[in-house]
């Protein structure tokens, strides 16, 4: 499984928008600058979010986005599903009633095969993973490792 290049661009502005001050739009122009990614698909993500009820939006000259709730109440993987969906990272297709081989009586579907059991438990293992991890525990992981200047000269750079 491969997740695309928005779920870590909506993961870092996200994480970006839960360290300022809650008052303040951040214009997408400006988080893609910083993080030096095309504003154009930032957009589409920050509107997933959007629409997801993870991040405010507005328009105008002060606008841009902010977050919309506090970042313990939001999950990684809300982040990850705003954009990416919540489709299951495999579709079982059936493959094994195609052996020509069955007979008609052994080609229940009313059970799941080991294959398909396995793949959807590590499918649900990962999201238990991100929805156990909230965005404030990468805001203070981010505090803990990123020294105090680099974070203020950040914070300073983003809201000029």
């Amino acid at each position: 499984m491969i997740l695309g290049n928005q779920v870590e661009w909506a993961l870092h502005c996200m994480t970006t928008l839960a360290r300022l001050p809650r008052d303040r739009y951040i214009p997408t122009k400006v988080l893609a600058e910083f993080h030096g990614v095309p504003k154009e698909y930032l957009s589409k993500a920050m509107q997933a979010l959007a629409s997801a009820g993870l991040v405010d939006g507005t328009l105008g000259p002060k606008g841009g986005y902010r977050i919309a709730k506090e970042a313990n109440k939001i999950s990684l993987l809300e982040i990850v599903e705003a954009v990416e969906g919540k489709k299951k990272t495999f579709n079982c297709q059936e493959i094994r009633f195609n052996n020509p081989c069955l007979k008609k009586e052994h080609k229940k579907k009313d059970s799941v095969c080991s294959i398909a059991s396995a793949m959807f438990q590590a499918d649900e293992a990962w999201r238990l993973v991100l929805r156990t991890r909230k965005l404030s525990d990468i805001v203070q992981d981010v505090t803990d490792s990123v020294p105090e200047e680099i974070l203020k000269i950040s914070d300073d750079w983003i809201l000029s």
